[in-house]
């Protein structure tokens, strides 16, 4: 069981690495190894406090677009009414949201048990640590060669017009790797973006916005659960780590929608590698 300072330290952890490239499930199962807490990682309540503390970044996403949200979800009701998403760019952004959910939620429902056992292997999250580097340095070189923005000043609309239906299902399928503690969400989905050919603030605003669907239907099938239990210890640690998480998330995506417009995933990558690297060592 968490103590209500544990999840509150997990909280803010978890809200700065979701939205940094950096891994929020890997640092949330390689920390308390590394400060010795007694803590069942691989336990069905485990499982869920994370759930809750996702659900909380998701949650401030959410509210911070909530006109982007209001728009898209107006386009694709009008799609569904009309049956075409033709010369609607709102619309066809969110049928492609919808597109780059579907792999990892249907990877995440089968595999779930088998990712679990990951959560009592600090070790190995630490070796996805470093390949999450590796892919956050390639994703860097991807976006040195990325292409000028397109002459539309929207970039909701600019993502509607060059990310095609398929191109949005392989975006969806590398954020199949954060089902992989150790692999950032954003890091995945942006060298996802970049590898189809988004320049790469729009790449940062697709997996921004993909991350609300993923996050809230994992919290839509684990968090009732949590409420239904009755355990009270259980609740009072995923509301005090889900608050940390809400403050931690939304000063972190302030920070890196102003820091990706100028600056790289170098220092990312590098952390990644480190701390990895740190990591197998300390905890051999």
């Amino acid at each position: 069981m968490l103590s209500l300072a544990q999840a509150l330290i997990l909280g803010i952890v978890q809200g700065v690495s979701e939205l940094f490239p950096i891994s929020s499930l890997g640092h949330s199962i390689i920390l308390p190894a590394l400060v010795g807490w007694t803590v069942e990682q691989d336990a069905a309540g485990f499982l869920t406090f994370l759930v809750a503390t996702h659900f909380a970044t998701a949650a401030v996403l959410f509210c911070l677009y909530l006109d982007d949200w209001k728009r898209i979800g107006a386009g694709l009701l009008r799609s569904v009414i009309r049956r075409t998403v033709r010369e609607d760019r709102d619309a066809k952004l969110g049928w492609l949201l919808v597109i780059g959910t579907i792999p990892a939620g249907m990877i995440g429902l089968v595999l779930e048990k088998r990712l679990q056992r990951l959560f009592a292997a600090p070790r190995d999250v630490a070796v996805f640590l470093v390949l999450n580097g590796l892919l956050l340095y390639l994703a860097e070189r991807l976006r040195k060669r990325s292409p000028a923005r397109a002459n539309v000043r929207d970039a909701d609309h600019r993502i509607a017009a060059e990310v095609s239906w398929w191109q949005s299902l392989k975006v969806g399928a590398m954020q199949v790797l954060a089902l992989i503690p150790g692999f950032s969400r954003t890091g995945s989905t942006l060298a996802g973006g970049l590898l189809v050919g988004l320049a790469h603030e729009d790449a940062l605003r697709f997996s921004f916005l993909l991350a609300t669907p993923i996050i809230g239907a994992a919290a839509a099938l684990k968090l009732p659960r949590l409420v239904v239990s009755h355990n009270s210890g259980a609740i009072e640690a995923a509301v005090i780590g889900a608050l940390g998480a809400a403050v931690a998330s939304y000063l972190s995506v302030k920070f890196l929608t102003r820091y990706f417009t100028t600056r790289t995933l170098t220092p990312f990558a590098i952390y990644c590698g480190v701390f990895g690297l740190a990591s197998l060592t300390l905890l051999h």
